[in-house]
């Protein structure tokens, strides 16, 4: 990373979380020379690690911890990203779903083992899961990426389509048992919204058919292990990134042929000013943000006293209950309402990654869903959950590191009010991220993009919006 960009780039992009970087290693990987600016002191976006400033040594991975997304990405894995770098690791057991008065749900990367675990909702979780979790390549390929476009996979796609467009509460209704529609829930609750919502099911179709196929590994080192290996790559090409550049006006902007914002719609609307064609303004300021992310990021003295057994070699859990509890939780979260047992998404790094314990203390990474915007202390509200399913839990807990809405939003003004999905998740903003369009990608100033979270095909540390808004690019850069 340098200290100030070059003014002889074919390319610049503003902005160095994981779809900036993906846009600046396709371009570069073609041979085009790059500049990444970023705001903050360092790259990464929500891949970025920090050190507990009560616990020296111990790390927490300050927005992404667990990235199914990452390891099955199509785009991130033609990436030499271990020569630079990225171990993955991954935790005995995926996923956990404790529940109050029976075992916890099980997602095991086995399928076989899923299956005799959830008994009687087998044959469910089969027709969901398997022919989708053999096929995850093809899968992925299909639906990360824009709506508009030839699929790559027609039959795969045709199969699990059709349950994908799904509202999350219907399929739910296909489970005969609490456990299986518990497991089911918590996946698809990472929609972070209403799960009678179409669509809803997509999430849970790519997230658990990865969970089987590639896993749900972090990243040895904590997440920021992505962002170093990226950029490392991006330097040895020829490229770079400069930190510390706030960009508030094109102008700002050093020359260059073409322009990608990983930015939200709202910011770059602010950043283009006059030059937006004024239909496209309007459609910038309709674009609205969802349900906010309020983070309490713990150090624990000893592992998890997690009453299940099986949780306690869990990388990943869900905790909320019941499907009706998730449901009920997330529709009220949508509503601007704080549910008094939120969802809660927790991980215990150190399961997979024995690096991540300092002197006996482990990290456990935690955040709820909460209403957009929210100013509730909500650190007690996880902590019941907690306290829920790892009874005696409070005693161990060492340090308390939170994260509000309002302070995610200022350390990454993407989040606007702390939506960390880059706009609300309806129906209509998951079908059009940001427009339905044959180019969603390009703006309606020529040599300008969008490559953000705000894309297709969605949020997550993949790098495909980067991807394919690099694509777009690259029809200018080679015209």
């Amino acid at each position: 990373m340098v200290s100030r960009a070059t003014s002889d780039a074919d390319a610049v992009v503003i902005g160095s979380g994981p779809n900036g970087l993906a846009a600046a290693l396709t371009l570069a990987r073609q041979g085009f020379k790059v500049t990444v600016l970023e705001a903050a002191d360092e790259p990464g976006g929500g891949t970025r690690t920090y050190e507990d400033p009560e616990v020296p040594g111990l790390f927490h991975d300050h927005c992404s911890a667990v990235h199914p997304m990452a390891i099955a990405s199509p785009f991130l894995k033609t990436l030499p990203l271990e020569r630079y770098g990225l171990t993955w690791r991954h935790p005995e057991i995926p996923l956990a779903h404790p529940l109050d008065d029976e075992p916890a749900a099980i997602l095991h990367r086995d399928l076989a083992l899923t299956l005799a675990d959830l008994e009687e909702d087998a044959a469910t979780w089969e027709r969901l899961f398997g022919h989708a979790s053999r096929h995850m390549d093809a899968l992925a390929e299909s639906l990360l990426g824009p709506v508009l476009r030839v699929p790559r996979h027609p039959f795969v796609l045709a199969r699990q389509g059709p349950t994908a467009l799904l509202p999350a509460s219907l399929v739910a209704r296909t489970f005969r048992t609490t456990r299986g529609a518990a497991l089911f829930g918590g996946i698809a609750a990472h929609t972070i919204g209403r799960l009678d919502q179409p669509l809803t099911t997509a999430i849970a179709l790519v997230l658990g058919a990865g969970g089987h196929s590639y896993g749900w590994p972090v990243p040895e080192g904590g997440s920021q292990a992505i962002w170093r290996s990226m950029v490392a790559y991006l330097e040895d090409l020829g490229s770079e990134v400069v930190t510390g550049v706030r960009v508030r006006d094109f102008a700002e902007l050093p020359r260059a042929r073409v322009a990608l914002f990983d930015t939200s719609p709202t910011q770059l609307a602010q950043i283009l000013g006059g030059r937006l064609p004024e239909p496209a303004r309007r459609r910038a300021e309709r674009w609205t943000y969802g349900p906010a992310a309020y983070k309490l990021d713990l150090g624990i003295r000893g592992a998890v006293p997690w009453a299940d057994e099986l949780a306690r070699r869990a990388g990943t859990l869900h905790l909320g209950g019941t499907f009706d509890e998730i449901a009920a939780s997330e529709a009220a979260v949508v509503a601007g309402e704080l549910p008094e047992r939120p969802f809660i998404l927790a991980s215990q790094p150190h399961v997979a990654d024995p690096t991540r314990e300092a002197d006996g203390i482990t990290p456990l990474w935690t955040y709820a869903h909460v209403p957009h915007g929210s100013t509730a202390d909500v650190a007690p509200l996880i902590e019941a959950q907690l306290e829920r399913f790892a009874p005696g839990i409070s005693e161990q807990i060492v340090s308390r590191n939170i994260t509000t809405p309002a302070q995610f939003e200022a350390s990454n003004p993407n989040l606007h009010g702390g939506d960390i999905a880059g706009g609300a998740s309806t129906v209509k903003q998951l079908a059009a991220r940001p427009r339905i369009a044959p180019d969603p990608y390009a703006t309606s100033v020529p040599g300008v993009f969008l490559c953000s979270a705000s894309t297709a095909p969605a949020p997550g540390v993949h790098g495909m919006c980067g991807f394919h808004a690099a694509r777009s690019a690259l029809r200018v850069l080679t015209a």
